[in-house]
């Protein structure tokens, strides 16, 4: 029996709640190397700080699939997740801008790192059922439209976080200066509003979606047979046994999202010290400027761009899709990607640093999309939870590599210059789109079947 055909109401509601997560998402990838640097952080030590967020991704996303998986309770199977994810988030969220409130316990950096890692393992306790649930709820007819408009939705939400802080400077008036060293008013308030938008949010997901039983799964045709879930198994050894188990699809996939998310981590942790070096001619590591301040807030307006145009080329994902292949598509907006990137290095005027995020923006949108669309038409259905946690692996070792390596780039190699990160990021980002061509979608060969 194939899953009914939802309303496209209906798919929008499951993924409103993704809208927060990403809000709150997008000020950290914004303003945490801001925030770190105002605390104390050297530049050669920002890759090392934001090791926490994919540390804590890739040992929290295995166990909350393995578990989400074997969940079912009064408010269903993923969301009693992605409900706790939000709190614990958004309580990060209110702290780490504030972390020099603590400075009478700890250093205020430790403070700020230690909310970095909340916040991520949080935003990873919320975001990984989601996922999921997208892959519970939608047929393969409905799939690569469901992760679109999930896209849609993190571009948006993404948009709002990024854009927060300069809305509050520029029509509400909010200090944009760090006074005394202290993080900046806007900054604080910014994260305070996100804290709320992300409760708001998930709170609409819940009250708007029902999930499938488990028994109602089972019927279902991407079942494909799988016998029922032994709960009495040892966590460990089960994610050590699907690891072991993992289709091809899968396989291939890992290599085009170690190249992607290298390079998204090259671009969140050094666009801040890149363009304020680069663009704004300001000395390495030099944070007391006005200017710097300015760059960060440039740094969280163009991100809030690359996001706005991701929302958009959500909408043609599926149309595109449609007409050459969801791996063609992958691999030409990764292409995209990486041109943008590797063009920030030719840009000395802050204005124009719009016009590469429309690439990257692209890339976005599908990293976002197409690899779940393609994965999800590969695993079992009884095993969606586990292998979306696992597929997570693919995310996090890549951004764990960068972190380990990229200071001592920058130190070693760069001579110091950030600008280079972002130009290896745009080249690793060209380098999966040529890796996107090599996977096998077996969902694009059952359609293409269809026609």
């Amino acid at each position: 029996m194939k899953k009914p055909l939802l309303s496209k109401a209906a798919i929008w509601n499951m993924s409103v709640g993704f809208l927060g997560i990403q809000a709150g998402f997008a000020l950290q990838n914004a303003n945490a190397s801001r925030i770190l640097q105002t605390l104390g952080a050297d530049t050669h030590q920002l890759g090392w700080f934001w090791l926490v967020a994919p540390i804590t991704g890739m040992l929290v996303q295995p166990l909350i699939g393995h578990y989400s998986d074997r969940t079912w309770t009064k408010m269903g199977r993923r969301k009693p997740y992605f409900l706790a994810g939000a709190i614990l988030a958004s309580i990060g969220l209110i702290l780490m801008p504030n972390a020099g409130l603590f400075t009478a316990f700890l250093p205020a950096l430790w403070v700020g790192a230690g909310m970095l890692m909340i916040m991520d393992a949080s935003f990873n306790v919320a975001m990984e059922p989601f996922r999921a649930l997208v892959a519970d709820k939608l047929s393969t007819d409905q799939r690569t439209a469901g992760f679109a408009i999930q896209t849609v939705l993190i571009g948006l939400g993404a948009v709002v976080g990024s854009w927060l802080p300069t809305i509050l400077v520029d029509w509400f008036g909010v200090s944009g200066q760090a006074e005394n060293g202290a993080v900046p008013a806007n900054v604080i308030y910014s994260f305070l509003l996100g804290a709320l938008l992300l409760l708001g949010a998930i709170l609409w997901t819940l009250f708007t979606t029902t999930e499938y039983s488990p028994e109602e799964l089972a019927k279902f045709d991407d079942a494909h047979g799988e016998a029922a879930i032994d709960h009495k198994t040892n966590v460990i050894s089960s994610i050590i046994t699907d690891l072991g188990n993992m289709p091809d699809t899968m396989k291939q996939l890992g290599l085009v999202q170690f190249c992607s998310w290298f390079a998204l981590f090259g671009m969140w942790v050094y666009s801040t010290p890149a363009i304020a070096e680069h663009v704004y001619g300001l000395a390495p590591n030099d944070t007391t400027s006005p200017l710097y301040q300015d760059a960060g807030n440039k740094v969280g307006y163009i991100f809030g761009i690359y996001n706005l145009v991701s929302a958009i080329y959500a909408f043609a994902l599926p149309y595109i899709a449609a007409n050459i292949g969801r791996k063609y598509t992958h691999s030409l907006s990764l292409l995209a990607g990486g041109i943008g990137l590797i063009s920030i290095y030719f840009i000395s005027n802050p204005e124009n640093l719009v016009y590469p995020m429309i690439g990257v923006g692209m890339a976005w949108a599908s990293i976002l999309a197409m690899p779940y669309a393609m994965l999800a038409g590969s695993i079992p259905a009884k095993k969606m939870g586990i292998y979306m946690g696992i597929f997570n692996f693919f995310i996090t070792v890549p951004q764990i590599t960068n972190g380990l390596i990229g200071g001592p780039l920058l130190k070693n190699v760069y001579g110091d210059h950030s600008i280079f990160a972002i130009v290896v990021a745009g080249s690793l980002m060209i380098a999966g789109a040529i890796a996107a061509i090599f996977v096998r979608d077996k969902d694009d060969l059952v359609l293409a079947k269809g026609k």
